[in-house]
C-alpha cells in the first residue's frame, strides 16, 4: 500500500495518511499536491497521480499535545531498544518494566516504566536495577510531543519525495546495522 505524508500549511509534517484519503483531499480542494509517485489512478472522467506528498491549505492547530500513556508509545519512546542490554527487538519480544517495581510503591508512569526484552526483564524480576546489577540506558521521562512526533514514524525506507521533510538521525547499530532512521521534523 503506497502513503502519503500530510503537511501543514507550514509544510510542517503532521502524519501518514493512506494515498485514498489523500485523494480525497484533494478532490475536496483542502490539500495540494507537493509530490507524486508515478503511478495514476483512473475513473470516467478524470485521472490522478497518487500524491505522496500533500499539504493542507489552511493551518491546522494541534490540540491535545500530550503524549498518552501506553505500551506502544513506551516502546516508541525507548526507540523499541531495551533500556539494560540496549538491543532493539520487534514489538511482539518486548516488555514493559517498572524500574522500581510496583511491590515495593513503583508507580506505572513514564518516570518509572521502560522497554525491556524477556530475558533482562526475567534477570531483574522484582529487583531494582542496582540490587540486579544492571544499569539503565537512560532515565525514563515523560516525552515532550514534537520530539515524540519524529519518533512516532519511523520507517525504514520512506520514500524519495519524503526526504525533504525529515531530518536524518543516524543510530550505529550494536550488532553492525548502519542504517539510517528517518524521523519526522
Amino acid at each position: 500500500m503506497q502513503y502519503t505524508l500530510l503537511l501543514n500549511a507550514t509544510y510542517e509534517p503532521l502524519k501518514v495518511i493512506s494515498w485514498k484519503k489523500a485523494v480525497v483531499l484533494v478532490v475536496l480542494g483542502k490539500v495540494e499536491v507537493i509530490e507524486e509517485y508515478e503511478r495514476e489512478i483512473r475513473s470516467v472522467s478524470f485521472s490522478i497521480k497518487l500524491p505522496s506528498v500533500v499539504r493542507l491549505l489552511k493551518y491546522v492547530r494541534r490540540r491535545n499535545m500530550e503524549v498518552k500513556f501506553s505500551r506502544r508509545n513506551i516502546y516508541a519512546r525507548d526507540g523499541y531498544r531495551c533500556q539494560y542490554c540496549g538491543k532493539r527487538f520487534p514489538y511482539e519480544e518486548l516488555t514493559c518494566d517498572h524500574v522500581i517495581p510496583r511491590s515495593r510503591g513503583g508507580k506505572t508512569d513514564w518516570t518509572n516504566v521502560v522497554t525491556c526484552c524477556r530475558t533482562c526483564n526475567h534477570k531483574k524480576g522484582g529487583r531494582t536495577p542496582e540490587e540486579a546489577g544492571m544499569k539503565l540506558l537512560r532515565q525514563p521521562k515523560r516525552p515532550a510531543w514534537l520530539p515524540f512526533v519524529r519518533i512516532t514514524i519511523k520507517l525504514k525506507n520512506p520514500p524519495r519525495s519524503w526526504l525533504d521533510y525529515f531530518y536524518w538521525d543516524v543510530e550505529l547499530e550494536r550488532e553492525g546495522d548502519q542504517r539510517p532512521v528517518a524521523s519526522l521534523r
